[in-house]
């Protein structure tokens, strides 16, 4: 497919080599605003801003990703291969469904779990496990003991719905899940399918357990350690 594509308007090279993807894209706008020099705005299709700047001199691209699993298929799709990145990270919020973690932890998603039928389309003989990038989990885990940041590695759960009207996600808990969030399997299995790589890392803003939950105050303050965070690997 030639370039620009449906959903983004950039030109070739408007993308650097890494791409950060938080969901909403203000937080996008925020980062490019407060994290990067000279950044400029490259996609704004749909209002999901997209900005390419330099952090500490290397240059980085940051651009919205939506909510959900089909929102980050097609942008992660179109990025990895037509776009010439090689690296997503998305940087978003989780709830805690395991105990041992608390409000404003970083939980890195070393695999994603999902309730959605995103991998049927390439139609293994069986079930895929979405992973993230081994090089890039190890980035994140070296950086975060650099900087002191509380973490947790393991598996999340990517869920493709918000209002659960059965047992809801919690149950995942009992084998080990930490988190729920609504996009990493797909990023995941695209990057695979391109050959990429892609990291989820999350902020614990709510915890299913115990019901507890940060303001929105505290949430634009708490995330700026996964901004930091990524803009550091990336």
């Amino acid at each position: 497919m030639p370039i620009p594509t449906p959903h983004i308007s950039a030109k070739a090279g408007d993308f650097a080599p890494t791409v950060l993807m938080p969901g909403d894209p203000l937080r996008s706008k925020f980062i490019a605003e407060h994290y990067l020099t000279d950044a400029v705005l490259v996609n704004n299709v749909r209002g999901v801003q997209g900005y390419t700047g330099y952090y500490n001199g290397k240059k980085v691209s940051v651009m919205a990703s939506g909510m959900g699993i089909p929102s980050i298929g097609i942008y992660s799709y179109e990025l990895f291969n037509f776009y010439g990145v090689e690296n997503i990270i998305r940087i978003g919020s989780a709830g805690a469904i395991h105990p041992d973690l608390k409000l404003r932890d970083l939980v890195f998603g070393q695999g994603a779990c999902t309730n959605s039928n995103y991998a049927q389309q390439f139609g293994m003989p069986g079930t895929i496990a979405p992973i993230a990038s081994y090089d890039l989990l190890e980035k994140a885990v070296q950086t975060a003991k650099k900087l002191g940041f509380t973490y947790k590695v393991g598996n999340i759960l990517a869920s493709d719905t918000f209002y659960d009207d059965g047992a809801g996600s919690a149950v995942w808990g009992k084998m080990g899940v930490l988190a729920v969030e609504m996009e990493s399997a797909a990023l995941y299995l695209n990057a695979a399918r391109a050959g990429k790589k892609a990291l989820c890392i999350c902020t614990i803003s709510d915890h299913l357990l115990t019901h507890e939950e940060l303001s929105s105050e505290d949430r634009q303050n708490s995330f700026r350690d996964m901004m930091q965070l990524a803009l550091e690997i990336a």
